[in-house]
């Protein structure tokens, strides 16, 4: 039987992943080991004003997390767009605000597999996007946590 590694710090980050959509940013966070990802809920933005940075930030210090995973937006072949500027923004700012890491994962399909997971469940998503916008959250903080830089 192999012992587990003494310095499990790079694992053991509790982590707030976010989804940051145009209407509603899907907020997950890990759990304080950094090996399951849950949903938190989500944020409802206004039209047409700034990212709330500082609602991100204080949601990040009410968690206790050591580090912020942030969807990046690619197109369909993996290049940057003006949504990726804004969530880099986003996440300069933050960093900026709490100085915590920033870490940004491919969120390519994260929506279309948190619709999956709840329909596989049976469940509907009518009404309840802000659901999915946090599972959507959730589903990229996992893949952050099951693929450490």
């Amino acid at each position: 039987m192999s012992e587990a590694p003494a310095d499990r710090s790079a694992s053991s980050r509790r982590l707030l992943g976010i989804d940051l959509g145009d209407r509603r940013i899907g907020l997950a966070v890990s759990d304080p080991t950094g090996t399951i990802a849950s949903p938190v809920g989500h944020l409802t933005r206004r039209p047409g004003k700034r990212p709330p940075v500082a609602e991100l930030a204080r949601r990040a210090a009410e968690l206790g997390v050591t580090g912020v995973v942030l969807g990046l937006p690619l197109d369909a072949s993996g290049e940057e767009n003006p949504r990726t500027v804004e969530v880099r923004s986003v996440g300069a700012a933050l960093a900026a605000r709490t100085g915590l890491d920033i870490r940004y994962v491919d969120e390519r399909f994260t929506t279309a597999a948190a619709l999956r997971a709840v329909r596989t469940m049976g469940g509907s998503t009518r009404g309840r996007k802000g659901d999915v916008d946090a599972l959507a959250a959730t589903v990229l903080l996992q893949h952050a946590l099951a693929f450490p830089d």
